[in-house]
């Protein structure tokens, strides 16, 4: 106590709960976890564009009582902030998946499993409180489409036959980013750990993943993907082909995860999926491309309003949301930032980053004039003139 006012030491920003992750994870996983493709350019662009855009706010707009409320596929979101898929949890956090998909369904909101979890798909649903509201989100699952149909179809059918909601396809990933750290420091999971989805890889997934990105000749990498071509993404997917194929084998949401231009964000209405993700895949692919912010408004007026845009890219502070919101995404996911509440608490760590986003969302709200998540608009954001004095509109 001081001057009879406590003091709290729980973190109050999500910058403070990161510093305390990198101090509990080992310099390997913190590696693997931050770093991006070649000069890491798009990493940084990631995190950094949001300080180009200004909230612009309005006053005098009723806002004693301020909703974070949204939907999406008829469901009922308490805020517009759901979990990104990303692999390998139990690194982080020894719950891992688990402590992730109870932080989301705490919140009244939604997550979505990777593929290359370190907990089955079946085990994480089984650990989920019964579903009592059918309006409430039920988790998505994140898919890798391997050159293995088989291999591919039977993870479809577990995931519609445990719960899942939709499919997320990620459509960035035909082969790895050019990751410098991993080539030279390669992932290699523990032996108690292992990627539960796909019985045959276990540890030894990593391993074949990582010989590709060190594969020194383009010829080298071709007698690398025809050796374990069974088990790896397939790059000779198209748009005529894919999503047909998808729709024959379930009857999940179909979400394509990795849209970043006007032009594919069209296609993707014309083939029929349910909602996009716009993600550069937290610029660990290509290198030297736009920011997530920075492709929004193209691909927002390319949709039209038809199916819901997903936005996930950079977000930890709750005006970066305000400011997703704003350009036309109907629902932010958070990655990295996820698992700094993983590694700082677990489930309760999780539930932290998202309780602290929400709060700093729904202030930011109240200041700029929107009482509910619907009200945020483009009239409220603004750039800094090439002059230096007052703001241009976007």
């Amino acid at each position: 106590m001081m001057d009879g006012k406590s003091i709290t030491s729980e973190p109050v920003a999500v910058s403070e709960i990161k510093a305390i992750a990198k101090t509990k994870l080992q310099g390997q996983v913190w590696d693997y976890y931050t770093t991006g493709a070649d000069e890491e350019e798009t990493v940084k662009r990631n995190e950094e564009i949001y300080q180009r855009l200004l909230i612009r706010p309005f006053i005098l707009r009723r806002v004693a009582h301020v909703g974070t409320s949204t939907t999406v596929f008829g469901k009922r979101y308490n805020i517009p902030i759901a979990i990104a898929p990303s692999a390998y949890q139990k690194l982080v956090g020894n719950g891992g998946e688990t402590d992730i998909a109870r932080a989301s369904v705490a919140l009244g909101t939604n997550f979505t499993l990777s593929s290359n979890s370190t907990v089955s798909m079946e085990d994480v649903m089984a650990a989920l409180p019964p579903k009592s509201d059918p309006d409430s989100p039920r988790p998505w699952f994140q898919l890798y489409f391997l050159r293995s149909r088989d291999i591919t179809a039977k993870l479809i059918r577990r995931a519609e036959t445990a719960g899942y909601e939709a499919l997320v396809l990620t459509v960035d990933t035909p082969i790895l980013g050019n990751r410098y750290h991993q080539r030279k420091e390669p992932l290699v999971l523990p032996e108690e750990l292992k990627m539960a989805n796909i019985e045959s890889f276990k540890a030894g997934g990593v391993s074949k993943a990582s010989l590709l990105l060190n594969a020194k000749t383009a010829a080298e990498y071709n007698a690398l993907l025809a050796e374990h071509s069974d088990v790896l993404v397939d790059a000779d997917l198209e748009w005529h082909e894919v999503i047909p194929w998808l729709r024959s084998q379930t009857q999940m949401k179909i979400i394509l995860k990795g849209v970043l231009t006007a032009e594919d964000a069209a296609r993707s209405v014309e083939a029929g999926v349910d909602a996009i993700v716009v993600s550069n895949h937290g610029g660990r692919q290509l290198d030297s491309i736009p920011s997530t912010l920075e492709a929004l408004p193209e691909i927002v007026g390319a949709i039209k309003g038809r199916i819901p845009i997903i936005f996930d890219g950079g977000i930890s502070k709750g005006t970066d949301v305000f400011k997703a919101l704003a350009l036309g995404a109907d629902l932010c996911l958070i990655g990295r930032t996820a698992l700094w509440g993983l590694a700082y608490d677990g489930q309760k760590g999780v539930e932290t980053v998202l309780h602290i986003l929400e709060r700093e969302l729904s202030r930011a709200m109240a200041l700029a004039g929107a009482k509910s998540v619907h009200e945020i608009s483009r009239l409220m954001l603004g750039v800094p003139r090439r002059d230096g004095f007052g703001l241009a509109r976007l």
